[in-house]
């Protein structure tokens, strides 16, 4: 176990002088996620710059947001990422994190006949448009030999796809955590289908091309403090599962279940993150939805490894 009060010892001797007192650094979240993991682990304490936090309900409208430039950086997955590169964001992958995938799945209502993937051949699926749940649908559909046309895919946010489940407009829902573990244990839904083998568990940590190059110093503390809040949430599932419930006001079970089943790690952009980008890119290019060439690498950046690795040394103390 390591204790938030060595956690942040560990931080305050490892942060490097960030420029200008008053630098605000203006992030996009989704909620339960980072701000939330930073504030469980004490890392917000002591900050040498302001964060301005904006909440989005998924990753598409925080990409919007970062293309915008209205953030300087946020917490999207793979398939939201590629996309929005894709769009033309000036955007890059400054940190990677690669998690088991037992939480993003296709999840169905407890009276619903189907028991695997293949059952939903005819079926409504809901999802978000560019997001993980679409993705993981793809590579289902790939994965059991099934075309895009087996299934008809209905495009919500979060909040209207439960709903839509929960009503029965559509029969399955292809979901991420918390989503996942609050549909399960709350609404007694069942996975059909998720992500481990088929997808590669890729999540960023993204910034736009100005802010890396005018607060590169507000970004690389940042990282710092997000690895070893990570680290120190892995060592603390059960104190760090406690605090997410009380800020998020559900049941601790939620995430309880949710932290127990999913392991993860932030590392550096490499050749094996770029090749992972790539299958993404490409999945979606074989069904028609991505068109023109997507370059993974030079979607990275790189030049935040030292902050990743000093992030992890103070994580581990």
């Amino acid at each position: 176990m390591i204790p938030r009060r060595a956690l942040v010892a560990g931080l305050a001797l490892i942060a490097s002088p960030v420029r200008a007192a008053g630098t605000t650094l203006r992030m996009g979240d989704q909620r339960g996620n980072v701000q939330a993991l930073l504030q469980a682990a004490g890392a917000l304490e002591d900050l040498p710059y302001r964060i301005e936090w904006s909440e989005f309900a998924a990753a598409a409208p925080l990409a919007e947001a970062l293309n915008a430039g209205a953030v300087d950086g946020g917490n999207i997955g793979d398939a939201p990422f590629v996309f929005a590169v894709a769009g033309g964001a000036p955007i890059r992958g400054i940190a990677v994190r690669r998690s088991t995938q037992q939480g993003l799945a296709v999840i169905v209502r407890a009276d619903s006949p189907a028991r695997a993937f293949a059952d939903l051949r005819g079926k409504r699926i809901a999802t978000g448009r560019g997001s993980i749940g679409h993705f993981l649908v793809l590579a289902a559909l790939e994965a059991n030999g099934m075309a895009a046309s087996d299934v008809q895919l209905a495009f919500l946010l979060p909040a209207d796809a439960k709903a839509a489940l929960v009503n029965g407009a559509v029969d399955a829902w292809s979901t991420w955590e918390p989503y996942t573990s609050q549909a399960e244990l709350l609404d007694g839904a069942r996975r059909v289908v998720t992500g481990e083998g088929i997808t590669p568990g890729l999540g960023f940590q993204a910034a736009t091309v100005s802010a890396i190059t005018t607060k590169r110093a507000e970004l690389t503390d940042f990282v710092r403090r997000l690895v070893a809040a990570r680290r120190w949430a892995d060592a603390n599932t059960d104190g760090y599962a406690a605090s997410w419930a009380k800020l998020m006001n559900v049941p601790p079970a939620v995430p309880t279940q949710w932290f127990n089943r999913t392991r993860e790690r932030i590392v550096a952009p490499d050749a094996g993150v770029a090749a992972d980008l790539q299958r993404v890119a490409d999945t979606y290019r074989r069904a028609g939805l991505l068109r023109g060439a997507f370059d993974a690498a030079a979607s990275l950046d790189g030049s935040f490894a030292e902050a990743i690795a000093a992030g992890n040394a103070s994580g581990a103390s």
